[in-house]
């Protein structure tokens, strides 16, 4: 079971694997959504569940952009829903699992456009960086459902030192920023662990 983050980074097909399953699971949580669910608050502070999935939907074409080399920032810019924000959420996660298990992929550099003003990193980071937003972009969305969501031990082994990873700083407290301040729960563990140290109260609404 991977445990450190160089671990999961030089793990390759596994990595992929992992990303995979997340964003599977961000799927089937999608999928439970109607139109009336889309104006619901989520954990993501000023965000309706429509912000989120315009948001996770972008992102995962951002992604795709940057596996083929292209660092245009417009890829990055949310559009509005469709008619069927599920089957578009649905089509745009097919589109990145199958630009990140091209073959080679691994060896690539990935133009990050949104990081740090514009950064290019090794594929494994870049998948990484993937990898948690959508474990915890599953959560938020099935807590503005107010559904349970679950994620498999060695999936949820991988994330936390991927989230303990993410730098702290003044910058979280930014508007936009990717995660908020972490938030102090005494004794949180798995996937609660992983939502404190990305500013996420595991309780929320609470």
């Amino acid at each position: 079971m991977i445990s450190t983050y160089d671990e999961l980074l030089k793990s390759g097909d596994e990595l992929i694997a992992l990303d995979a399953r997340a964003v599977r699971v961000s799927v089937e949580v999608v999928a439970g959504l109607t139109a009336a669910d889309l104006d619901a608050p989520t954990p993501c502070a000023g965000w309706t569940l429509r912000d989120l999935l315009e948001h996770m939907i972008v992102h995962h074409h951002g992604f795709v952009a940057s596996a083929h080399g292209d660092g245009d920032i417009a890829r990055w810019k949310p559009q509005p829903l469709s008619d069927d924000p599920v089957g578009e959420y649905r089509e745009a996660a097919e589109r990145v699992l199958a630009a990140f298990a091209e073959p080679g992929v691994l060896e690539r550099q990935f133009p990050l456009p949104e990081v740090r003003g514009g950064i290019v990193i090794p594929a494994p980071l870049a998948i990484s960086f993937h990898f948690i937003d959508y474990i915890v972009h599953a959560w938020d969305v099935a807590r503005a459902l107010g559904v349970p969501v679950e994620f498999d031990e060695d999936l949820v082994s991988a994330g936390l030192p991927v989230a303990e990873a993410v730098p702290g700083g003044a910058f979280r407290e930014e508007p936009g920023a990717s995660f908020a301040p972490a938030v102090d729960v005494a004794g949180a563990s798995g996937l609660d662990r992983i939502l404190a140290v990305l500013g996420r109260s595991p309780g929320w609404p609470e």
